[in-house]
């Protein structure tokens, strides 16, 4: 069976965040992890989203797995291909959204491609080519001091410019609300200029939707999960998609665990308000790093908690903590050795009754569904703008909330479990 749309998301809460957008819009959606194999089963889905861990790999690397992914894709049948990445734009100056960008462009032969991160239901949204972050342009708010992925520049024309090989254009507000026509004419004018990507101007929900509205023709679409909202009523325009169909909730029922990595304000504040209720327990870094046996010392620590409360472990710090941990073991091995722990520690207790997870951070849900060896990942109902219930396929019931570290209100966790209950 055919698909009808193709994804392919730079971390593993970018995949949800963007497969919880297409449920909301009634598609039937599949996650897969990583870049398939050839038997990999998407049962029924409209829409496939491709996970990969390739936000802050090497560049080469990240264009390597996305064409491997693309590839995967095109045989699966889908003829539009959506390049998803942070709502915060996380690169660098070099990459890596550029270069994927390049690639993907290149292989479907895709001309201009339209670039719009906004995400306005977590106050991200884009005014004259600027990236606002709940009012503050991106280089102001707190992904200024983000440990892999610092922004230090507001403007989506200079930081595509800077780590791509084509010039960007500008779809203006005005332009985006005077309709679908006004939008389509102005991308045909950027690229009679010459001009590879075209950064397209979004405030709210109804922006997003008029921008998909004007993109049925483009084979590559990039941006964050919103842009997605205005394509599949194209698809259904085109006879490629049926009816709207409701999501279902994991089956799941088991202990309930959440693991923390992201340092984000978001996920901090989570972490504070988790801590008086529930047993919790923070990662000891030092410890690992000395070849103790941290994780497995914490996994026996929750599996000694009361059943019937949820258990909360976490690697997460203040960005002074974080940045000493960088100055004594290295920016990537601090933070890849709190991954390591998390995705180990996840192994262990879902081998003991916990099947209700929570991860918060895109490094640590990669970390955990490796480390589970999940394969694919059915879409379920929305928890938070962005972030969804999926379950697991084949095995035991498991659920998973896959969060992106930025996201969700400082109740999150106990929102999220008390759909579960």
């Amino acid at each position: 069976m055919a698909i009808a749309l193709g994804a392919i998301a730079d971390d593993f809460t970018g995949a949800t965040d963007l497969a919880n957008t297409l449920v909301s819009e009634g598609v039937r959606v599949m996650q897969v992890i990583g870049v398939p194999d050839e038997d990999t089963d998407i049962g029924d889905g409209d829409a496939v989203v491709v996970a990969l861990k390739s936000r802050t790999n090497p560049a080469d690397e990240a264009v390597s797995q996305s064409l491997a992914a693309l590839e995967w894709l095109l045989v699966q049948g889908a003829g539009q291909i959506v390049f998803k990445y942070c709502s915060t734009f996380d690169s660098t100056m070099r990459g890596n959204i550029g270069p994927v960008a390049d690639a993907l462009k290149a292989r479907l032969d895709a001309g201009l491609s339209v670039i719009c991160p906004a995400f306005p239901a977590n106050g991200r949204a884009v005014h004259h080519g600027v990236l606002y972050v709940h009012g503050l342009p991106l280089a102001k708010s707190s992904m200024k001091d983000h440990p892999l992925t610092p922004m230090r520049e507001s403007s989506l024309i200079r930081l595509m410019e800077a780590q791509s090989a084509g010039r960007v254009g500008l779809v203006p507000l005005q332009t985006v609300r005077n309709g679908r026509e006004a939008i389509r004419a102005r991308l045909a004018e950027i690229a009679r200029d010459g001009r590879g990507y075209a950064v397209a101007d979004a405030a709210t929900d109804e922006d997003l939707r008029l921008i998909g509205s004007a993109l049925a023709d483009h084979k590559l679409v990039t941006g964050g999960s919103g842009i997605a909202m205005g394509l599949p009523a194209n698809l259904r325009t085109a006879g490629l998609l049926g009816a709207a169909s409701p999501p279902v909730l994991p089956k799941a029922r088991g202990r309930a665990l959440i693991l923390a990595g992201s340092c984000s304000t978001a996920t901090r504040a989570q972490i504070a308000r988790a801590k008086t209720p529930w047993p919790c327990r923070k990662i000891d870094v030092d410890r690992i790093a000395e070849g103790e046996r941290e994780a497995m010392d914490t996994a026996d620590w929750a599996r000694a908690q009361p059943a019937d409360r949820p258990v909360l472990i976490y690697g997460s710090a203040d960005p002074d903590e974080v940045a000493a941990m960088q100055n004594r073991y290295g920016s990537g091995r601090a933070g890849a050795m709190v991954e390591a722990a998390l995705g180990s520690i996840a192994r262990d207790l879902c081998r003991h009754g916990f099947s209700r997870i929570v991860v918060a951070g895109g490094e640590t849900s990669g970390a955990v569904v490796t480390a589970l060896g999940i394969k694919a990942l059915r879409i379920g109902p929305e928890i938070a703008p962005g972030v969804p219930w999926t379950e697991a396929q084949g095995g035991m019931p498991l659920a998973l909330a896959l969060k992106s570290g930025n996201f969700g209100s400082e109740t999150f966790f106990e929102d999220a479990l008390a759909m579960l209950t």
